[in-house]
């Protein structure tokens, strides 16, 4: 008799175990579609692209050892001032797409 019981006590755990598993699976689902849509909802209002990479690339500013400590530093002593000629970039895009237009 007790052989029985322990059965089906075995059996209820396992089924609630996967109704927990379930449950937790479709949770993520759906979090990660309404994170999706919102995205999408963002894009749509902002008309720029979204960009998964954005979510992960703010860590590294806030991290104590850069990823490539050397590249920051790569111009120059930080807090040097360089001198550079600016250019209008913008122009250059709308000569490009005017020749495509053509």
């Amino acid at each position: 008799m007790s052989s029985f019981i322990s059965k089906i006590s075995r059996f209820a755990l396992k089924l609630l175990l996967l109704t927990f598993g379930l449950v937790f699976a479709l949770s993520l689902l759906v979090a990660a579609m309404v994170v999706m849509f919102i995205s999408l909802v963002k894009a749509l209002i902002t008309g720029k692209k979204p960009t998964a990479s954005m979510g992960f690339g703010g860590f590294q500013k806030f991290s104590a050892k850069a990823v490539w400590p050397r590249a920051a530093s790569a111009t120059g002593k930080p807090g040097e001032v360089v001198d550079v000629e600016v250019r209008e970039i913008h122009e250059v895009r709308e000569a490009q797409g005017d020749k495509l237009r053509s």
